[in-house]
Order: structure tokens, then sequence, then C-alpha cells
């Protein structure tokens, strides 16, 4: 054997394996950068919401969202929360969401009625569907994908965001015993069920939460509906108007939403994405937990330490509110396509769920 060939075989292929493990450690090197890169790099995003900062059930819902996220992302997301008025007044979170101000708000799609007349539905209607059963049709029966399609114009991806189950009537200055009683009544009421005491000939007027009180303590208004008892005896609206009305019509199960800038969530990696959908669909099932958990302590607090009058609308008033729904939807359906296109589905899913309930629920209830 030639030693001097071999010799220089040798060398080459030592040369060669060199410059092969500088290139994988170069290589390995660089994936290790990008990923490094990756786990690291911060996203800062801001939240309105159209409740007081820190304001039980409702408020509280965007502050355990951007906890979920901080957590569930290992803080490359984080999510800082404003109450309403603090960075934007509470009924002007939609057009900053839209407007790419913030990335995302937390509010109730009735208050957009103005200029996207299908957007109650999505929050409640009078008569309509409960929690559980609005919660089904949104995830399961095509809901979401049309209420998507509603707020995409407006470069909005909206989530639900909480709910707060059946919604008492509210708080009266007068004891309400006819359809006489409501004629010419200053009542802050938003949505379809407004347009319902508007055909019933009262006045309904918009206010946020955090402006009730002061309005029915002064007579600006003689009544007002809010959410229920947990979040009522936190306002303090006994303190205001003598008479408390359980009866359940107007917002039998209220969706809340949370409303992320399209942009902003298409600029996240995939995983955050997720994570997002994932911290909406908890804090989803967790405000109405603690609603059914909190309301009935309340109600008793309101009742027996603070001597409030419960009342139940009358079956006369009852009646006439629901003839009322069914003509103002009826005008609805006539007048905006996109409200008859929602309608549709939502009418239809809700007329399965009562035979269903009806059949099994509403028979247990009775039974036991």
């Amino acid at each position: 054997m030639n030693i001097t060939n071999s010799f220089k075989k040798l060398t080459l292929t030592i040369i060669a394996s060199v410059f092969l493990l500088n290139a994988c450690g170069e290589e390995k090197s660089a994936v290790s950068t990008n990923v490094k890169e990756n786990v690291v790099k911060k996203h800062q995003w801001k939240m309105v919401t159209s409740w007081p900062k820190n304001f039980p059930g409702l408020g509280m819902g965007p502050e355990k969202f951007s906890q979920y996220v901080d957590e569930m992302s290992n803080g490359r997301l984080t999510v800082k929360v404003y109450g309403s008025g603090e960075l934007v007044p509470g009924f002007e979170v939609f057009d900053a969401v839209s407007q790419g101000t913030v990335q995302m708000g937390h509010s109730g799609a009735y208050y957009w009625k103005g200029k996207i007349p299908a957007s109650p539905i999505f929050s409640a209607i009078p008569f309509g569907m409960t929690a559980t059963e609005l919660n089904a049709w949104l995830h399961y029966g095509g809901g979401l994908a049309l209420w998507k399609e509603l707020y995409q114009p407006f470069g909005i991806v909206p989530m639900a965001g909480g709910n707060s189950g059946a919604q008492f009537a509210g708080w009266f200055k007068k004891e309400i015993n006819s359809m006489d009683d409501l004629k010419g009544l200053k009542m802050r009421i938003p949505g379809l069920g407004g347009e319902v005491l508007k055909r019933a000939g009262g006045v309904p007027v918009t206010l946020t939460g955090g402006e009730i009180f002061s309005s029915l303590q002064s007579g600006a208004i003689d009544a007002s509906e809010w959410v229920g008892p947990y979040n009522d005896l936190a306002f303090g609206f006994h303190q205001a108007a003598e008479y408390y009305y359980s009866s359940v019509w107007h917002e039998t199960g209220t969706n809340l939403e949370f409303l992320v800038n399209a942009e902003a969530l298409a600029a996240l990696p995939k995983d955050l994405q997720k994570i997002v959908e994932v911290a909406a669909r908890a804090v989803n099932q967790d405000m109405l937990d603690e609603y059914n958990a909190r309301n009935n302590i309340a109600l008793k607090t309101l009742v027996e330490k603070h001597q409030v009058k419960l009342r139940e609308f009358p079956p006369e008033v009852m009646t006439a509110l629901k003839k009322y729904t069914n003509e103002v939807i009826a005008e609805q359906v006539a007048n905006d396509a996109g409200f008859a296109n929602v309608w549709k589905s939502y009418s239809a899913f809700l007329t399965s769920m009562r035979e269903y309930n009806d059949l099994t629920l509403k028979a247990y209830y009775q039974n036991r």
C-alpha cells in the first residue's frame, strides 16, 4: 500500500469531518437561537371594558382572562385590563377594538344594535334562550359562526365572554300592578328589551352600570334593570328604589362577549391564538358558575337584612310583554336581512331546546 496516498486520504477525511461538524454546530446554534427568540418574545395587549374596574362578576371576568392567558403563555402574552372610562367610555369599547386602538374589549353585544341590528341576539333576547341553551347554540348549533360573520366587516373576532344567567326584571320606585303602570315609565333597559318597553308605553334609557344609582336616586329614571341580586347588591340599588321584581323576561341568559381585533389575533403565534380562545371559554363557564352560586345568597341579604320588597309582575303584564316581544322581533326580521338570517338559526334552535327541556328539566323542576 502506498503510505503517502493513505495519509492524504486520511487527512482529507479528517478535514471533511471537521467542516461537517462545524456546519452542524452552526445549524444547531441557529435553530436554538430561533427557538429561544420564539419563547421569549413578548406580546402586550390592552383590553377595555364596559364595567367598573374589578366589579364582581362582570368586571372580574376580564381580570381572570388576563390571569389565565399570562399563566398559560408563561408570560409571553399579557393583557392589561381597563375599566369603563379609564381608557375609553363603556359604550365605545366596540369602536376601540375595531379601530385597533386596543387589541381586546369585554362588553355586551346588545349595546351595538344601532350599528348591527342583529347583535342583541348574541347577548339577550326577551323570552329567549337560557344561558345553557345559548352556549349550546353558539358552540354546537352554528351561532358562533354567524356571530363571527356579523362582526367580520368591523375587523373583530367575537368570543363568548361569560353569562350572568337569568336576570331580574329590575328595581322600581313604584309597584307594577298593570300595564298602565308602565306607561311613561323611564327605565334603564338596553337591547330589544328596551324596544319592548317602548312598545308598552315606557321610555327606555341607556346608561352604563356606573350611572344607574345616581340616576335612580335623583329621579332621572323611575326604574332600572341591571343584572341580578349579586351585582345589584354590590351597587346598592336597594338604597335608591323600594321594589325589586324577580320576573325573568328581558334577559333570560345574558351572554357577554370578548371582542378581539382580528389583525392583532392573526399576528400571534398559533399556540397563543389557541390560548386566547381557551381562556375565553374558561371565563365563559366560570362566570355563570359564580352567578349561580352567589345570586341566592345576595337575594337573602337584600330581603332579610335590607327589607327589600320582592315582587313579581302580574300575569297580565307578562302576557303583554311577550306579545310586544313577538311584534318587535317580527319587525326586526322584516327590516334587516342580517337579523333575519341569524334569527332563523336562533329560533329553530330555541324551539328544539324548548321541546327537549319541557320534557326533561321542566318536568323535573315540578316534581322535585
